[in-house]
């Protein structure tokens, strides 16, 4: 398992490196689009479709709204990630009363209608973030925020982790391992800010704006593995050796993405 995590993501790390820093307008939104549409295919198994004919069917579905949304991005782009802040609003309570609430989005029409408010958005929000000025460091700002939350929780959960977060959903994960996540990002946020010689205001904001994207990209986690627990499935799928499938490696980016976007859409405006 180990070597098989390894080699795949020996494989994959300079095709996303180079996607994500290489390419530029309908060509960098055309890459994200095909790892989005991969994860509506998977998403239509947790959904609750098996065969691949309305998997399939799905993943097209979502990939003509992704051209949709490019062809009208000067329209939809608000509606489009202010529903995903709602969403993950309410994804937080789901989270957090899972099982007890699972019967209001239970239904295969109700998750198929989650997956669209969960992917579109966050191939919108990154498409907006590339676009940015200094697009390519707000991309990998964003990416260090989850990976650091991510490592931050693993080493705190291990050493210290008591109080269980959401043990229905992710019985591994606790609130210190969260804790120590945020703290890590944190850290991370304040140095780069000394480093770039931001005003005491702009640090402060941009802890703010971290501990936000931080919470978020851990509902992120924690949905797809409600998803995953209430399809009684592992993995949402094995197109990764090693890893699993797409969803499992940007569960928590779909949810960070299109808030640190908001995020920085509220900042300059």
């Amino acid at each position: 398992m180990l070597k098989q995590r390894i080699i795949t993501a020996l494989i994959l790390l300079p095709i996303a490196l180079c996607g994500f820093f290489l390419l530029d307008g309908s060509g960098f939104a055309l890459f994200i689009g095909l790892v989005v549409t991969l994860g509506a295919w998977e998403w239509a198994r947790l959904a609750g479709f098996s065969a691949q004919l309305p998997r399939v069917v799905y993943a097209a579905v979502v990939a003509l709204l992704l051209f949709l949304m490019y062809t009208l991005s000067s329209v939809v782009v608000p509606w489009v990630l202010g529903a995903a802040v709602l969403w993950w609003a309410l994804a937080t309570f789901l989270v957090l009363t899972y099982p007890r609430t699972s019967g209001h989005w239970s239904s295969v029409a109700s998750k198929l209608v989650i997956g669209l408010v969960i992917l579109l958005p966050a191939w919108q929000g990154l498409v907006e973030i590339k676009n940015s000025p200094m697009g390519n460091w707000l991309i990998m700002a964003v990416m260090v925020l989850v990976w650091g939350a991510d490592i931050g929780a693993y080493f705190s959960g291990r050493a210290f982790g008591k109080r269980k977060l959401a043990p229905a959903v992710s019985p591994g994960k606790s609130w210190e391992g969260v804790y120590g996540g945020l703290a890590l990002t944190l850290v991370i946020t304040l140095v780069v800010g000394v480093v770039r010689d931001w005003s005491v205001k702009e640090i402060l904001l941009a802890l703010l704006g971290a501990a936000v994207v931080v919470f978020i990209s851990v509902v992120g986690d924690l949905t797809e593995s409600m998803f995953k627990r209430q399809a009684g499935i592992k993995d949402s799928s094995n197109l990764l050796p090693g890893h699993g499938g797409v969803l499992d490696r940007i569960d928590s980016l779909t949810a960070a993405i299109p808030v640190f976007a908001v995020l920085l859409w509220m900042t300059a405006s």
